[in-house]
């Protein structure tokens, strides 16, 4: 411990059944900076973070918060001292409107008991502004919002609780560019105030633009800690894997084949219009765009999620109609959605049965499941994709989010699809699981198969698509080839100040 440190936690231990999810860590944070803190999925830093927030008890150690000796029993006393965190999951309460998720428990009341609604919406929008969301409706229910959106109202309603420490757990996960430049200006404010910020990301890149000092965990255990100014993403990945990885984005040659799926004019109501674009087989083809550009929509039309109000779908040469997923399924064309907690995963569900889902009619006979052929094919998956663990009896909510992923990869690879669309394929997964996608993601190409990803993260878009499309109020501005793309440039037509 040093004059400096306002936080601390000596010999932290931790265990689940027979699992060591913290062993022995010391760690230490200053008030005034921005702490970054990065590891593989299960190496223990969400579970830090919950005795830290006082979610979960440790089983052995001391934490002391500006000197003092404190034993962090649950959040309500973590909250009295001013550490405050935003968790990957969202604890919005869906029903009630933003203006009551950010204000909750301290919602202004009149003469008589009553909600001053006219105060408390004022409220509200003032904060989001403050944080720099302004135009959002702060009356209308938090479910209506994109996943974006409930990430900035979760952020406004702990910020109004003005934190000594705030804890952000994969807070960009779900944010665009310009979100999260906003986030960013929210961050560094909160550091020249001398509070501290403890940043938790897989997002390399990001870490090295807003950290003053990084820490890395692997299997339980502090690896070290680093200011960014004397390390690299490699040095760093290799502390975190434990080798070197030279490549994220695995390199291949594309082969050019015949168009697979061609839109044309397709439009949907207040989600997107004239969109028009094509896709070879065994091509990978990027869609990028700021939030409520109408990505994700388009994406959930030609699946057959959404509905389509005009313009055509040609698929394999035929014209393509879809009024529900089971079309898409159908056709042969597959969806992993942006939220696949949401979504795409049945959480208590096992992992056979996550991955046979959407197969089941194959192995099917007269509404009668064969069930030991569905479960040889879903090993032979689980192998392919080194799905971890290989049970597949284990329930899904108990992975980590890129095996997770990989179960919903793995139950549209069982579907045969000639398309998949992939909406955020490595939104929450560390550095490791990233690149085993990225690489599927090639051999799947390789193979034929046709692929649009949809994302927001540039790196990823450039990194793995030979074309790029930009949208932008619901419209496609302008496609790239691979060689004539930018982050700068994809930016400036995704906001509209191209030149």
């Amino acid at each position: 411990m040093t004059d400096q440190d306002f936080l601390v936690l000596s010999g932290i231990d931790k265990s689940y059944g027979g699992t060591h999810a913290l062993r022995h860590v010391d760690f230490s944070a200053r008030a005034g900076e921005v702490h970054a803190i990065v590891g593989e999925n299960g190496a223990g830093k969400s579970t830090l973070m919950k005795v830290l927030s006082g979610a979960t008890g440790k089983d052995g150690g001391e934490i002391f918060v500006d000197g003092r000796r404190v034993d962090l029993s649950s959040p309500f006393h973590a909250h009295s001292l001013g550490i405050r965190t935003v968790y990957q999951e969202f604890s919005l309460i869906p029903w009630l409107s933003v203006t009551e998720n950010i204000l909750i428990g301290r919602l202004p009341v009149k003469a008589g008991g009553w909600v001053d609604w006219k105060t408390a919406h004022t409220r509200a929008q003032h904060i989001l502004e403050e944080i720099g969301f302004e135009g959002l409706d702060v009356r209308q229910p938090v479910s209506n919002l994109s996943v974006s959106f409930q990430q900035v109202v979760e952020i406004a309603k702990v910020l109004i609780e003005k934190p000594r420490v705030l804890i952000l757990d994969e807070p960009s996960a779900v944010l665009s560019q310009d979100e999260l430049t906003k986030l960013f200006l929210i961050i560094r404010k909160l550091r020249e105030n001398n509070n501290l910020v403890i940043y938790i990301s897989h997002r390399l890149d990001e870490v090295f633009e807003i950290a003053d000092r990084i820490s890395v965990f692997k299997d339980g255990e502090h690896v070290g800690t680093v200011r960014p100014e004397d390390t690299n993403q490699n040095d760093l990945v290799k502390m975190m894997v434990g080798r070197e990885m030279k490549e994220i984005y695995p390199q291949r040659t594309p082969k050019q084949s015949d168009v697979l799926l061609q839109v044309k004019g397709l439009a949907a109501d207040k989600a997107f219009h004239d969109i028009s674009f094509d896709i070879r087989r065994g091509e990978i083809v990027g869609m990028f765009g700021l939030v409520g550009s109408g990505r994700t929509q388009v994406g959930r039309c030609i699946f057959g999620a959404d509905p389509v109000t005009a313009g055509t779908i040609t698929f394999d040469g035929k014209e393509f109609h879809p009024q529900s997923p089971r079309d898409g399924v159908n056709a042969g064309i597959a969806l992993l959605t942006e939220d696949r907690k949401r979504d795409g995963l049945v959480m208590n569900c096992s992992i056979v049965d996550n991955i046979g889902l959407a197969s089941l009619p194959r192995f099917s006979r007269y509404s009668w499941i064969d069930r030991l052929r569905l479960r040889a094919s879903v090993r032979k998956k689980v192998k392919e994709l080194d799905i971890r663990p290989a049970d597949i009896s284990r329930l899904v909510k108990t992975m980590s989010g890129g095996n997770q992923q990989k179960v919903i990869l793995a139950k549209w690879l069982l579907t045969e699809a000639s398309l998949i669309i992939l909406d955020e394929p490595t939104r929450g997964v560390d550095v490791g699981a990233k690149y085993e996608i990225y690489k599927l993601m090639n051999e799947l190409a390789d193979k034929g198969m046709a692929i649009l990803m949809i994302s927001s993260e540039l790196p990823e878009i450039l990194g793995m698509s030979e074309r790029v499309l930009v949208m932008r109020h619901g419209t496609i501005v302008h496609q790239f080839d691979r060689q004539d793309a930018t982050e700068e440039r994809l930016l400036a037509y995704a906001a509209g100040v191209e030149k």
